[in-house]
């Protein structure tokens, strides 16, 4: 059965190839999505070619409505958003996909029923479709090359319906076991870089010295460093000390 988790249906409109409807399951279900209908597939249903391409996702299909006509498919919808990648010359609301995906989720919060239609693959959907949908979800592709396969379409909008309704981090440091570094620690690596530089006569000249260890404190405190970077680059210069010394 499907997830109980609120979401849109994804409509596919009479879509072609078994292969496009399958790579579309499977990116509506790499976004927590399983809520497929398919209007009049024109290679029939089930498809064994839909099935192979689905891979993981194929309980998607097993479970996807299948009806003749979109206002079958959209009967039971409070608001449909059809997605298209050019003019339509309709006097409707245009979204981009980001902000499409945020309606749909204020408005499935407040316990409507939404649904996204995509288009077959060769022309995408027809005038009629779109007329009947409340908005156009607007794709900013490439105006010399604005067609757009279907199940990336699909894969799109999914992933917008994802960082609508998550807690999306944008930015993250995988740590990998390491903890950073504390600025005591960091305190100490300044400190013995500086004793080390100074016997090697690095602070030269001397009206120059003060800046210069200014400038290496200051790369300390901009460079991110873990526990082992730290006991790494103490272990780099008593390495090159140690080498020196047996020089000598």
């Amino acid at each position: 059965m499907p997830t109980e988790t609120p979401q849109p249906a994804f409509v596919l409109v009479r879509p072609q190839m078994g292969e496009n409807i399958g790579a579309a399951a499977r990116a509506m279900w790499n976004f927590g999505l399983d809520r497929m209908r398919l209007v009049a597939p024109r290679d029939g249903w089930p498809n064994p070619k839909a099935v192979a391409m689905a891979s993981g996702a194929g309980r998607l299909l097993d479970e996807a409505q299948m009806v003749e006509t979109l206002p079958d498919a959209v009967a039971d919808c409070h608001f449909v958003m059809a997605t298209t990648a050019r003019a339509r010359g309709l006097t409707k609301p245009v979204l981009s996909p980001e902000r499409a995906m945020q309606i749909a989720a204020e408005r499935i919060a407040q316990g409507q029923k939404v649904a996204v239609l995509f288009g077959p693959e060769r022309a995408g959907l027809e005038n009629d479709d779109v007329a009947r949908a409340n908005a156009i979800i607007n794709v900013p592709v490439n105006p010399e090359f604005a067609s757009l396969n279907l199940a990336q379409c699909v894969l799109l909008t999914a992933y917008e319906w994802r960082r609508a309704q998550s807690n999306i981090v944008d930015e993250r440091v995988d740590m990998a076991r390491a903890d950073w570094a504390e600025q005591i620690e960091i305190e100490k690596l300044a400190d013995h870089y500086d004793e080390r530089l100074t016997q090697a006569g690095f602070f030269f000249p001397d009206h120059k010295a003060e800046g210069m260890r200014t400038n290496l404190r200051n790369m300390w405190s901009r460079m991110a460093l873990t526990r082992a970077d730290v006991q790494m680059l103490h272990g780099v210069l008593r390495q090159m000390v140690r080498w020196k010394e047996r020089g000598d």
